[in-house]
């Protein structure tokens, strides 16, 4: 396919990058596999991996039916955007770098929203990290309004297939942070994303909990202060676990406590509002038995719910 049918059908980059993800995936289990003394919590097992193919699967269909109504709203509002320009490539780099900039916001509201955690919660479950982690995706998140993030790149002027494009290549890149093979890519630690950065954002210590957000380049969390580097030894995953490879209990668990408590007796509005509104209930992860607990300053649990 060429540059002007990837355009046409932007939505195909992911399944025209997956053989080079499957190649990635492949090396890296071999080496991680094959050594007895690599960590334990980046070695592929085959009923988690065969979940995070699912939930891709699943992502994806959900990703390619919801994008039929959502590319019509987008450009609805293109007909409103406030500036007219023909794509070149110094504006594509300017597309690129303005959407890692929603991507960091949509990211960090993922973090802080209960009602968009409940559909980010499916990627923060395992506590394993290699490059299948990065498939572990959830269908909801067409649901929970991902795309809203975008809608101002097309109220700008950017036109909606091309910024379908750039969301998809930021979410392909991210591809290769979720890694424990590479420790550390000196000097573009400043600027970039890095398998070490994206690390702590998957970690359930207590200092990571809520931090490094980017997509692609990291200054954004050094410029808003939610900047954090690896320091510790990290501990995958959520402080209240999943605890399952059911691809459906993985995507809905949250979802559904979302909803219960929501619908819980003798709540005012405001407090409803508030179960889909504010942060996730927060909690300290105390021990290496899966045993939370609640403080009243916290710092905020992902597993309530990286």
């Amino acid at each position: 396919m060429n540059i002007n049918g990837l355009i046409e059908y932007p939505e195909l980059l992911l399944l025209i990058l997956a053989p080079i993800f499957y190649v990635f995936m492949i090396i890296e289990w071999y080496f991680v596999n094959k050594e007895t003394s690599s960590i334990s919590n980046a070695r592929y097992h085959l009923p988690e991996v065969l979940c995070n193919f699912a939930l891709a699967a699943m992502h994806q269909m959900a990703d390619l039916f919801a994008g039929l109504l959502i590319i019509e709203l987008y450009f609805y509002f293109f007909d409103w955007r406030l500036f007219i320009f023909d794509m070149t490539w110094y504006y594509f780099l300017v597309l690129i770098v303005a959407q890692d900039f929603c991507y960091y916001w949509f990211h960090r509201a993922s973090h802080r929203v209960r009602w968009l955690w409940s559909a980010h919660v499916a990627h923060h479950s395992s506590e394993t990290m290699n490059f299948s982690t990065a498939f572990r995706q959830s269908l909801l998140y067409p649901l929970t309004g991902m795309w809203f993030f975008w809608l101002p790149l097309v109220m700008i002027g950017f036109a909606p297939k091309w910024v379908v494009l750039s969301v998809l290549l930021n979410l392909g890149l991210q591809f290769f942070v979720h890694t424990q093979a590479i420790r550390s890519l000196g000097w573009l630690e400043w600027i970039l994303n890095t398998p070490s950065h994206h690390r702590v954002h998957h970690g359930r210590n207590p200092q990571y909990i809520d931090k490094n957000y980017a997509g692609v380049l990291i200054i954004w969390d050094r410029l808003f202060g939610t900047f954090e580097p690896e320091n510790e030894r990290v501990l995958y995953g959520i402080t209240q676990p999943i605890s399952s490879v059911n691809p459906f209990i993985v995507t809905f668990k949250e979802w559904l406590s979302m909803w219960k408590e929501f619908g819980s007796n003798g709540l005012s509005v405001k407090q409803r509002l508030a179960i889909l509104c504010l942060p996730p209930k927060r909690h300290i992860y105390v021990d290496k038995k899966r045993e939370p607990q609640r403080n009243s300053e916290s710092i905020r649990g992902r597993a309530d719910t990286h």
